[in-house]
C-alpha cells in the first residue's frame, strides 16, 4: 500500500462548519430532539462530501484507487460522517459507541459499562494517571473509566459537535475537573513526545487510513513504560477479499460506519509490533465461547429472546429492522415536511445497512468489533 498522505488540518474552517450546521444543538437532549436544529444547507453539504465515496460504487466494482481516496481523505470522511451519524447514534445506542457482549441477565447499558471497565482493567488502569481516548465520541467512555478507576482522561476527536455535546455530558455528571476534551487529527497528534501513562481506544483507530500510522503515533505520545489498550474493528482471517460476498459485507460495514479502510486481525498485529509495542495481550473476544453470553450482534440481529431485562426493550427495538424501517419512514416524513434537513432519511439508511452487514459479518465469523489488544512501550523506548 502507498505511503498515507496526512490531511492538513484547518480547525477554523471545521469550527465554522459545525457552527454553521449544528447551531446550538449540542447541548440539546440528543438523539431526535439535537437532529431537528439542524441548518438545511450546512447538512446537504456534509451529506454530498460524505457519501462522494459511496454513490454508485458497488463491492464489485471496488478497485484500488477507490480505497486510496477513501484513505486520502481520512479526516474529512470521518468528520462528515459524525457530523450526520451521531444524532442517530444516541438515539438508537445512547452516549458510548461500541459493541459489547451481554452476559444473562445483564442490561443493555451494564454490559456496555461492564466492556469498558474490563478494557481499563486490562491495561491496570490507576487513580490518577493521565490517560488518552483516542477517538473519544460524545465522552460516554470516558465518563464511565473515569468513575471506575479515578484517572485523569484527555479526550482527542476530530469532531467538533461531538467534542461540545462530551464537554455538555461532563459538565452535567460534574466531572469537568477530570475529563477535558481536545480538537486534533489522531494520525498527527499535537502532544508532545511520552505525554500520557496509557493511551486507549474503543472502536475508533479503524478510521484511521494505516493502522501502523495511528500506533504509531500512540507509541510516541506514550511514557516509556506506559500501555496502549484498543478494542479494534478488524476482518478476521476467515475473511476471503476475491469473494464478492465477503466484500459486500465489508464495504457495507465501512459505507455505514465511516470508514476508509478496514483491515485483517493480521494486519493489526504486525502495526502494534512494527510501531514498537510489546504485546502483553492480544484476542477476539467476540470469539469466545461462553454459553452465558449472548453474541454481540444480537442487538442488531431482532433476536428478542435475548433480551433479560424489560427496562431495555424500547432500546432494543429501535435497533431491530422494524425499528429501523419505522426511523426510515419517519424521518423520511419529517424531511418531506422541512423540520428534518435532507439527507437524514440517506444517513439512516447508511446506518440500517451497516447493521444488516454487521450481523452478516459477525453470524459468518468474517468480522470482529472487539478485537482486543494491549501493548506496552518498553521502559528504554
Amino acid at each position: 500500500m502507498a505511503p498515507i498522505a496526512l490531511e492538513q488540518e484547518d480547525h477554523s474552517r471545521d469550527a465554522a462548519f459545525a457552527q454553521a450546521m449544528h447551531g446550538t444543538s449540542a447541548k440539546a437532549k440528543g438523539g431526535m430532539t439535537a437532529m431537528l436544529k439542524k441548518d438545511k444547507a450546512a447538512q446537504q453539504a456534509a451529506v454530498d462530501e460524505y457519501f462522494k465515496h459511496w454513490d454508485n460504487k458497488s463491492a464489485a466494482e471496488e478497485t484500488e484507487e477507490t480505497r486510496k481516496a477513501r484513505r486520502d481523505e481520512y479526516a474529512t470522511l470521518t468528520r462528515h460522517y459524525y457530523n450526520l451519524a451521531t444524532d442517530l447514534y444516541e438515539y438508537g445506542w445512547g452516549q458510548s459507541f461500541h459493541f459489547c457482549r451481554y452476559a444473562y441477565g445483564e442490561s443493555f447499558y451494564q454490559a456496555i459499562a461492564r466492556h469498558e471497565h474490563y478494557l481499563a482493567h486490562m491495561m491496570g488502569m490507576k487513580e490518577g494517571m493521565r490517560v488518552l481516548d483516542v477517538g473519544c465520541g460524545v465522552g460516554g467512555p470516558a465518563r464511565e473509566i473515569c468513575k471506575f478507576t479515578g484517572a485523569n482522561i484527555v479526550g482527542l476527536n476530530n469532531n467538533d459537535y461531538q467534542i461540545q455535546r462530551a464537554t455538555h455530558y461532563a459538565e452535567k455528571e460534574g466531572l469537568s475537573h477530570k475529563l477535558k476534551y481536545t480538537k486534533g487529527d489522531f494520525m498527527q497528534m499535537s502532544f508532545p513526545d511520552n505525554s500520557f501513562d496509557m493511551v486507549y481506544a474503543i472502536e475508533a483507530t479503524v478510521h484511521a487510513p494505516s493502522l501502523e500510522g495511528i500506533y504509531s503515533e500512540i507509541f510516541r505520545v506514550l511514557k516509556p513504560g506506559g500501555v496502549f489498550g484498543v478494542y479494534e474493528w478488524l476482518m478476521t482471517d476467515k475473511y476471503d477479499n476475491d469473494n464478492p460476498h465477503h466484500r459486500e459485507i465489508r464495504l457495507g460495514i465501512e459505507l455505514g460506519d465511516g470508514i476508509s479502510n478496514m483491515e485483517k486481525v493480521e494486519v493489526a498485529l504486525k502495526a502494534m509490533k512494527a510501531a514498537g509495542f510489546v504485546l502483553e495481550h492480544h484476542e477476539d473476544l467476540a470469539a469466545r465461547e461462553d454459553e452465558d453470553y449472548s453474541p454481540w450482534y444480537w442487538p442488531l440481529s431482532g433476536q428478542l429472546k435475548y433480551i433479560t431485562s424489560l427496562g431495555d426493550i424500547p432500546t432494543i427495538l429501535r435497533m431491530t429492522k422494524l425499528g429501523r424501517g419505522a426511523v426510515h419512514k419517519f424521518v423520511g416524513c419529517l424531511e418531506k415536511i422541512g423540520l428534518a434537513p435532507a439527507g437524514t432519511q440517506k444517513t439512516a439508511d447508511s446506518l440500517a445497512t451497516a447493521a444488516d452487514c454487521l450481523v452478516a459479518g459477525g453470524k459468518e465469523h468474517l468480522f470482529t468489533p472487539m478485537y482486543l489488544m494491549v501493548g506496552r512501550k518498553p521502559a528504554d523506548a
